[in-house]
């Protein structure tokens, strides 16, 4: 995907469940990409790498990664710290390109987590509120959450959350523009993007991005999904990914 992302100055901050009142602002156009490298499991700092990668490749403002990215979805994987020195390529890769990066990663507490990486470093801005199977008794769920990125309210899900309609209700209660999830699904499961993000966009009215994991990522997902896309809020497709590792798709937010 070709063309530059402007360099200016990043404004982004995490609220919380309960958090400030909304109120729309004035807004840019937001250049946002759904990204699915390749992942080798366990190996944070190889998968770092990749993700440098795909923030270059992207060229957009905000780049969104699959659930447990920087790990792969293995549940044993130790806690990533945002100050984990291994993330160091890809904060050097956003501060290159201007862009804020959400890379699934566990994160203390232990979470299943959403590290928002900008030119400055990382942050945990997300916990996964929704936990299942295995997951449930490793780790500890989180709150719906709104990252808030030049003017533009997005609301922050992984995975299991998409499907729980309660969680894309309590988000957009915060005050949202768009939705944006990582998930792992199987090969036989890409459908279920497509299905949870037009009801999101049918319910809430808002912009839907979910980047998936393609080819094998541990912890039993031999074969994945792929098909990372992007929803209008009218529910209408308008970027897609194939089921391949390293590709992605990319569009524009408007106002």
């Amino acid at each position: 995907m070709g063309g530059e992302t402007p360099r200016r100055p990043f404004r982004s901050k995490v609220i919380l469940g309960g958090g400030e009142p909304w109120e729309a602002g004035v807004r840019q156009a937001l250049s946002v990409a759904v990204v699915q490298p390749r992942c080798a499991p366990h190996d944070v700092a190889a998968n770092a790498v990749a993700h440098a990668q795909a923030v270059r490749a992207a060229a957009a403002r905000v780049v969104v990664f699959p659930e447990m990215s920087l790990t792969g979805y293995e549940l044993d994987a130790a806690p990533v710290a945002p100050d984990d020195e291994r993330l160091a390529p890809i904060v050097a890769a956003c501060a290159e390109t201007g862009a804020l990066a959400l890379v699934g990663a566990p994160v203390p507490g232990p979470h299943i987590g959403v590290l928002a990486v900008d030119g400055d470093g990382a942050r945990v801005a997300y916990a996964k509120v929704h936990l299942h199977g295995s997951e449930i008794g490793r780790f500890v769920p989180g709150e719906p959450a709104v990252l808030e990125v030049d003017g533009w309210r997005l609301g922050l899900a992984v995975c299991r959350d998409t499907g729980v309609p309660e969680h894309a209700a309590k988000t957009a209660a915060l005050g949202i523009d768009g939705y944006v999830a990582g998930v792992v699904h199987s090969d036989d499961e890409s459908g279920v993007l497509s299905e949870r993000a037009r009801r999101v966009a049918a319910e809430h009215g808002v912009w839907v991005a979910t980047a998936a994991f393609a080819g094998p990522t541990g912890g039993g997902f031999d074969r994945t999904s792929g098909r990372s896309a992007i929803w209008s809020a009218e529910g209408e497709l308008l970027a897609e990914a194939s089921a391949a590792p390293d590709d992605l798709a990319r569009t524009i937010f408007t106002p």
